[in-house]
């Protein structure tokens, strides 16, 4: 059996759409969907849903995703897992794919393939376009990444995860990854996703994933000059018009923000969790 868990909170504009892109999959094995939120409106949601047998609703305390995580998988009963969020939707045929690489008995997880909904002619759709492109190529060349939060699979190997880390994720991927098993990237599993539309926003969202990678050393510390290095070729490819350059430089010169941003509030006034992750209204 596969469990697909779909985590939500307050997203009932966007959570239909993703709960459909599910059911219209073409999934040849038995499988689950358990849908977690604190929330009332997603529990009315769900509910439109019940002639679905395989649909669960789970209600959690709104403790933060990692504690909604692990309910998930206390309650599921697949030995493939697939994480996925309330605020994107699937592409057709991509469970499937997502899946195929399980064939493989050293294979413990698989990321998807992230795509923007935002319009790339304006400054942060661009940026949305332009990062997405580096973490496809990133995760292209086989090194070592972390699956993407919006859609990823992991055999049942993981029970709990630490309920106060910012980029569970990244903390899932490497726990499996330090078992000894492989990580693969399927270009093809798309999931879609729209991205902040305001700095603002953009620099919320930003601490929380990338600063998730730093809070704790341990867990594989990424830096700045790592960013510029793998970077550095895409910025004199990616961009094919003046403006892209220039937002280009924007969105360097932006980074640069989000890193002194993550190293004062996480590094210097160590911020806590529920400080740290905000909901990005932006992106619903």
């Amino acid at each position: 059996m596969i469990s697909i868990i779909l985590t939500t909170y307050k997203e009932s504009e966007t959570l239909p759409r993703a709960i459909r892109a599910i059911l219209n999959q073409n999934i040849q094995q038995e499988y689950e969907l358990l849908i977690i939120g604190p929330d009332k409106k997603t529990q009315e949601i769900v509910k439109e849903f019940s002639k679905y047998s395989q649909i669960k609703y789970l209600k959690d305390k709104g403790n933060g995703k990692p504690a909604a995580l692990n309910l998930a998988f206390e309650k599921a009963k697949g030995k493939i897992l697939v994480l996925t969020d309330g605020d994107v939707f699937i592409g057709k045929n991509v469970l499937e794919r997502l899946i195929k690489p399980f064939q493989n008995d050293n294979v413990g997880a698989v990321s998807g393939n992230p795509v923007s909904l935002n319009l790339k002619e304006n400054l942060l759709g661009y940026w949305s376009h332009f990062l997405t492109n580096a973490a496809h190529q990133w995760r292209s060349k086989g090194e070592n990444f972390p699956c993407t939060g919006y859609l990823y699979a992991f055999r049942d190997i993981i029970k709990k995860i630490p309920e106060n880390v910012f980029a569970e994720d990244g903390i899932i991927t490497q726990m499996i990854r330090s078992k000894g098993y492989q990580i693969v990237y399927v270009s093809e599993a798309k999931v879609y996703v729209k991205y902040p539309n305001n700095f603002k926003d953009w620099l919320k969202q930003k601490v929380r994933s990338t600063g998730g990678y730093i809070q704790k050393q341990s867990r594989g510390e990424r830096n700045i000059l790592q960013e510029i290095i793998k970077g550095f070729k895409l910025f004199f490819t990616y961009p094919k018009t003046l403006k892209e350059f220039f937002y280009t430089i924007l969105l360097y010169l932006a980074r640069i923000i989000l890193w002194l941003n993550i190293f004062w509030k996480i590094k210097i006034r160590k911020k806590s969790f529920a400080k740290i992750w905000q909901r990005i209204e932006s992106t619903k």
